[in-house]
C-alpha cells in the first residue's frame, strides 16, 4: 500500500472511533482510490469482491422499493446508506494478510479506547440527568450516559461491542503473542457498560457466547468472565443494576414502547408486503400508524432491524439483506474448518469478526443499528477479516 493509502486509510480507522466527518470523508478517498487501481486488469484479477452477490441484490432490491414507492426523489436519497458498504472493500483491499489484519485491530481498539475514556469522564464529572450543563460541551451534553465523541449514547455502545468483540479472542489462552490489549480492552468494556445501553450489552453476550463453540481453548474463561460482568454490574452503581434488571421487562416504559412500534411497523408492512414502503418511508408514514396508546407519534424507525428492512423494503429486501449475513456466517465457518490450529492469528480474525456480527445482529433487535451509520461502517469494515486472513491467494476471496 502506497504512502498516501496508507494515511488516508488511518485518517479512515481513526474516524471510525472519533468522528463521522473524518470517516466518512476518508472512506470516499479510499472508495475513489481503489476505483482508479482497478483501472489495471492486474489489480482487477486479484480484487477481493466479499459477499458481492447479495450485496448486489440488496441494493438493487433497495432502489426498486425506492422508485416504487409514494416518494422516489427522498426514498432515493435515503438510499446513500448503501454507500457505506464501501468500507467492506476498501478495507479488505487495504490490508495485505493477517499481520495487516492485527495492526488494524490494534490501532482501533486504540481508538475505541480514548472514546471511552472520554465517555467515562463524561459520566463521572456529570451534575444530573439534564440534556446541557454547558461548557465544554463534550463534556457536558447529554453527559448522563456515556457518548464519547458521538451524538449519543446508543452509536458509542453500538460501536465498543463490535470492537471488544472483534479483538477477544486476544486475551484467550494460546493467544499469548496478541495479549497486549489487555488494559484498552478493559476501558472498553467499562465505556460499554456507561453507556446503559441495553441492546448494545445483549448484543455483546451473544457475540461471546457465539465464540464458545469456535473456540477450543479458554471456553470457560469466556463464560466465566461473561458470568462475573453480570454479577458485577448488578452489585455496581444503582443505575447500572436497574439496567440490567430490566432487560425484557415488559412492564419497563421503554421495551413497552418498542412493542408498541414494532406493532405500528407490522400494520406498516401488511399495507406493503412486497417491496415495502421505501427506504426512510417509516420516517414518513409511522404517524398514520402509531397505536393510540404509544407515546411516540413519531419515529424514523422501528428499533429493530430486521423489522426496519421489511417495512421498508418487504419480503424481497430482507431477504436479500438476510442473504448477506448468512453468506458471511457460512464463508467464516467454512474458513475457520479449512484453518489448521496452529494459524493461530489467521483463526483469531476470523472468529473475531464472526462473534462482531453475531453482536451487531443481535443488537438490531432492539435498534436500528444497521441505520446507524457510525457503528455500520465498523461492522462492514470487520466484516473484511476473513477475506484477509485468507489473503495468501486473493482470487480465491472473490467469492
Amino acid at each position: 500500500m502506497t504512502a498516501p493509502r496508507r494515511a488516508v486509510f488511518g485518517a479512515f480507522v481513526i474516524g471510525l472511533g472519533v468522528s463521522i466527518t473524518l470517516s466518512q470523508t476518508a472512506l470516499a478517498l479510499l472508495a475513489l482510490l481503489w476505483l482508479w487501481r482497478l483501472r489495471d486488469p492486474e489489480a482487477r484479477a486479484t480484487a477481493r469482491w466479499p459477499l458481492w452477490q447479495p450485496v448486489l441484490a440488496f441494493s438493487a432490491v433497495s432502489v426498486i422499493s425506492a422508485l416504487a414507492s409514494g416518494d422516489p426523489v427522498t426514498a432515493l436519497g435515503a438510499c446513500k446508506g448503501l454507500l457505506l458498504v464501501a468500507a467492506l472493500y476498501v478495507t479488505a483491499d487495504a490490508l495485505a494478510g493477517p499481520a495487516d489484519g492485527h495492526r488494524f485491530l490494534s490501532v482501533l481498539l486504540v481508538v475505541v479506547t480514548v472514546a471511552a475514556v472520554v465517555g467515562l469522564l463524561q459520566t463521572v464529572a456529570c451534575p444530573g440527568p439534564a440534556a446541557d450543563y454547558g461548557s465544554p460541551g463534550w463534556l457536558y451534553h447529554r453527559c448522563y450516559r456515556a457518548r464519547g465523541f458521538f451524538s449519543i449514547y446508543m452509536t458509542l455502545a453500538g460501536v465498543l461491542s463490535l470492537v471488544l468483540l472483534a479483538t477477544v479472542p486476544r486475551l484467550l489462552p494460546g493467544a499469548a503473542f496478541l495479549r497486549w490489549p489487555t488494559l484498552p480492552w478493559l476501558v472498553s468494556l467499562a465505556g460499554l457498560l456507561a453507556t446503559y445501553t441495553r441492546g448494545a450489552w445483549m448484543g455483546f453476550a451473544a457475540g461471546v457466547l457465539a465464540l464458545l463453540p469456535m473456540t477450543r481453548k479458554g471456553r470457560w474463561l469466556l463464560l466465566g468472565g461473561l458470568i462475573v460482568l453480570g454479577l458485577a454490574a448488578l452489585a455496581g452503581h444503582q443505575q447500572l443494576r436497574q439496567r440490567v434488571l430490566t432487560l425484557g421487562d415488559p412492564r419497563d416504559p421503554t421495551v413497552t414502547e418498542r412493542v408498541y412500534m414494532w406493532r405500528s411497523g407490522l400494520k406498516m408492512w401488511r399495507q406493503h408486503p412486497v417491496l415495502g414502503v421505501g427506504p426512510g418511508g417509516v420516517r414518513r408514514e409511522y404517524e398514520s400508524y402509531a397505536l393510540p396508546e404509544a407515546v411516540k407519534k413519531r419515529a424514523g424507525h422501528v428499533h429493530n432491524t430486521p423489522l426496519q428492512i421489511l417495512v421498508e423494503r418487504g419480503v424481497l429486501g430482507l431477504a436479500a439483506w438476510l442473504w448477506i449475513w448468512v453468506a458471511f456466517i457460512a464463508r467464516g465457518i467454512g474458513l475457520l474448518r479449512r484453518l489448521p490450529e496452529e494459524a493461530a492469528r489467521e483463526r483469531a480474525l476470523v472468529v473475531g469478526s464472526l462473534a462482531t456480527i453475531v453482536g451487531f445482529l443481535v443488537a438490531g433487535l432492539s435498534e436500528y443499528n444497521f441505520g446507524d451509520s457510525e457503528v455500520v461502517m465498523v461492522a462492514w469494515a470487520l466484516m473484511a477479516l476473513p477475506w484477509v486472513a485468507d489473503a495468501k491467494d486473493p482470487r480465491r476471496s472473490a467469492g
